[in-house]
């Protein structure tokens, strides 16, 4: 469709609907009133001679320009006519403008936001005058390329994206102008355009650039989650009747039409497995995600379970392929990983037959698939003397916990191509080895009864020793490496334990002991750790360098252990002990008795542990509790608020 009003021979620099059934096109040369119905022009404002429109920004109403050497003009649409009301000269040329309304009218803004170039500043001016209210020098030599005034859960913003990809935000007063709660974050490594759009009636935040974000507002602090997109150049809303609030997105070479969603609740969608997951991996490189699942066989007389290995893919979720198990072999383990002098990666399965005349599973095969074409290809497989309850990798090879006995296998390449798995040595010792973990040579291993142990592994020797051990007996449901000397473990009694390694120890005794310095009642069966994150990492902010482990439980709750530098512990542990005199626990149950270590033999209190719920419904207090706890704390209130709202952003 070809609108005759346009200037269809010059660069768009932006467009806009406007108020009586207008369309705004900016180009260089001019600014132009289309008539939506007749797709006439009806007025033009056109730039000085001498000049041209470097830089702008409209809304239903208004239009602000920029035309070179500082100057800048600002229009009105007034019955269908463009009103020039103000001009201007600025110190420095003008790099970015934006006067999207954050008033009570959301046809009409009565503030503009300007970046510089030079002083790499950005600046509120009040409408129609333009006059200076708030400047922000933003430091450094990258230039400001887009500004956004905007309103998310009531807060007024004011949001500047640099040329480096990195991002202020600023709390706006958007009646006087002033700006506070200054932040920066860092969203991708090129240029940022930010745009508003709608999802379900709430305004949210879209910045394009070599990695799309979503920017949205959850209990007043802004949030960012990346897209699942590359290189968005620009976005702009699209609401008709065929695609209700959805996004046009130009990329370099694509333009496509989509919707986000609930913002707040992107990342979680429920598929349909109809089966019962038991394992599931996710492999980047393919990008596909394998499920190990189960199914009952209700067509025979006695009930059966039939296992299968799904591949999908990992956007769309589509079912790409099934590859069955035997008859009674289920799937206990699963990775994705790659081997010494092979870059494929590979998804590796660690399985068991359970006979039901059998105590304990004495068979088993680890599975070694590629993904081709969309299908799982079998590569190797290997029969083992056990059920494969855990995989890991470990310096390009293969470690499995195969029943009591840890085995290391090498990858080895056969003269026609073909591959096999070649046992290289392993470690006896455990009970039940149902848990590994790897980091550089170390493992550490979660035994059925005999909680956390260290080994290594030792390549001259080609064999893999214990180092140390925690002697404290513990049913173990899943274990974690936080880094080189702390490992997280979970047991049966709802209980997390954290463990140290003793590099330092005086003598072989204590060497060789696992010194338990963190204990914690979770109050649920955790079933599996993994380092990540639950939010976009933030790079810029002193939180985001925190690491961080994800637990899942059997009762479907997630959540996070993150190992906090000594001074936040210190202050935060500080505003839980004077928390617990604010806050009662349902029933008046005493918050140090709940959350203290207990496993039917012995209860301990709680040690190095915090309870961030507790610490985080700080934020759900009223005014006036707030500051009895800051004046508890001898701290402001607001550095209190802005304390716990950080550890918020953690997940």
């Amino acid at each position: 469709m070809e609108i005759e009003g346009f200037d269809a021979q010059t660069q768009t620099l932006f467009c806009q609907n406007g108020i009586s059934d207008l369309l705004i096109q900016i180009t260089a040369n001019s600014v132009r009133l289309v008539s939506c119905t007749s797709r006439e022009l009806v007025d033009q404002w056109n730039a000085p001679e001498g000049f041209s429109v470097n830089v702008a920004s409209a809304n239903a109403s208004q239009v602000l320009l920029a035309t070179g050497g500082g100057h800048v003009v600002y229009l009105e649409i007034r019955n269908a006519k463009l009103v020039e009301v103000k001009h201007a000269q600025l110190d420095h040329e003008v790099s970015c403008v934006d006067l999207n309304p954050v008033g009570e009218n959301p046809q009409y803004s009565s503030l503009a936001a300007i970046g510089l170039w030079t002083d790499i500043s950005v600046s509120i001016y009040s409408l129609p005058d333009l006059e200076l209210i708030r400047k922000e020098n933003l430091g450094g030599a990258i230039v400001p390329r887009s500004v956004l005034l905007c309103t998310l859960e009531g807060v007024s913003y004011l949001l500047c994206a640099l040329g480096d990809g990195h991002l202020f935000s600023f709390v706006l007063n958007a009646s006087t102008g002033e700006l506070t709660d200054r932040k920066k974050v860092s969203l991708g490594t090129q240029p940022i355009t930010l745009r508003t759009f709608s999802s379900k009636g709430t305004t949210h935040v879209f910045a394009s650039s070599d990695r799309p974000t979503a920017i949205y507002s959850s209990n007043k602090k802004l949030l960012y989650s990346n897209v699942n997109l590359k290189g968005v150049n620009h976005m702009c809303p699209f609401n008709t009747a065929t695609f209700p609030d959805s996004l046009a997105i130009a990329k370099q070479s694509e333009f496509s039409i989509g919707t986000i969603g609930d913002i707040q609740n992107q990342q979680l969608r429920t598929i349909p497995l109809n089966e019962q997951p038991k394992r599931i991996c996710h492999q980047e490189q393919s990008r596909t995600l394998a499920v190990c699942s189960f199914m009952y066989n209700q067509d025979s007389k006695e009930q059966s379970e039939a296992h299968f290995i799904h591949l999908l893919d990992h956007q769309t979720f589509e079912f790409l392929f099934t590859h069955p198990l035997d008859q009674y072999e289920c799937g206990c383990s699963m990775i994705s990983c790659s081997f010494s002098d092979d870059n494929k990666f590979y998804y590796c399965v660690g399985t068991s037959y359970v006979l039901p005349e059998e105590y304990e599973p004495a068979k088993g095969r680890i599975l070694v698939f590629a993904v081709e074409d969309g299908r799982l290809q079998l590569v190797v497989e290997k029969e083992t003397k056990g059920a494969v309850y855990s995989l890991n990798a470990l310096n390009g090879k293969l470690l499995a916990a195969i029943n009591q006995k840890i085995h290391l296998y090498n990858w080895m390449t056969q003269e026609d191509g073909s591959h096999e798995l070649q046992s290289e040595c392993g470690h006896h010792g455990h009970i039940l080895a149902l848990y590994t973990q790897t980091r550089g040579d170390f493992i550490v291993v979660g035994d059925l009864m005999k909680s956390i142990t260290l080994l290594v592994y030792k390549h001259e020797e080609s064999a893999i020793e214990e180092l140390a051990r925690d002697y404290n007996p513990k049913w173990m449901t899943a274990v974690e490496m936080i880094d080189d000397y702390i490992y997280v473990g979970a047991e049966n009694s709802y209980n997390l334990f954290t463990v140290r390694k003793n590099s330092d120890a005086a003598t072989d005794e204590e060497t060789g002991r696992l010194e338990v310095v963190g204990e914690y009642h979770l109050g649920e069966f955790v079933s599996r750790f993994c380092h990540g994150s639950l939010v976009m990492h933030l790079p810029d902010s002193e939180m985001g360098q925190i690491p961080m482990v994800i637990f899942s439980t059997t009762n479907g709750a997630i959540g996070i252990i993150a190992s906090l530098p000594h001074d936040h512990y210190v202050f935060l542990e500080k505003l839980q002990a004077t928390l617990v005199n604010f806050i009662k626990g349902v029933g008046g149950l005493s918050h140090e008795q709940w959350r203290s270590f207990h496993n039917g033999k012995k209860t301990l209190e709680a040690r190095n542990f915090l309870d961030g719920d507790l610490i985080e419904s700080f934020l759900d207090l009223n005014r006036v509790k707030m500051e009895e706890v800051a004046e508890a704390m001898a701290v402001p209130v607001e550095e209190l608020f802005k304390r716990v709202e950080d550890l918020t952003r953690l997940h």
